[in-house]
């Protein structure tokens, strides 16, 4: 079987359908860089597709290897706690598909960098 890599982009939810364009914008870039990348958004709750559907759509697109990226700006409760069993529960329901979970984005320092640089601005 081939290797086929998908990224889902993780995020908490809204009501406010505004709050997931800057997530979707990350995916389209992502998309655009590589195309032949899978790129999923799901989100925690108030939005759909959740982690589960999101992770069963790659699946039937042929992924193997899913890697969810928080886009979180700290691990607070859900990043540490919450994630981490729901993305046990794909391991468990999908032994045939690898799972990673990167850090939080906003734990990479490269980002507070860029943070920092947008305040000073």
């Amino acid at each position: 079987m081939q290797e086929r890599k998908a990224i889902i982009l993780f995020g908490h939810g809204s009501r406010d359908p505004l709050w997931r364009r800057p997530i979707e914008a990350v995916a389209s870039r992502l998309a655009a860089q590589q195309p032949g990348l899978l790129v999923r958004c799901a989100y925690l709750e108030l939005d759909q597709p959740d982690l589960p559907a999101a992770s069963a759509q790659l699946a039937a697109q042929g992924a193997t290897e899913v890697t969810i990226v928080p886009m979180f700006l700290g691990a607070g409760r859900h990043a540490r706690e919450d994630l981490p069993r729901l993305v046990q529960a794909l391991r468990d329901a999908n032994p045939a598909v690898q799972f990673k979970l990167q850090q939080p984005v906003g734990e990479d320092p490269r980002v507070l960098d860029l943070l920092a640089t947008i305040a000073l601005e």
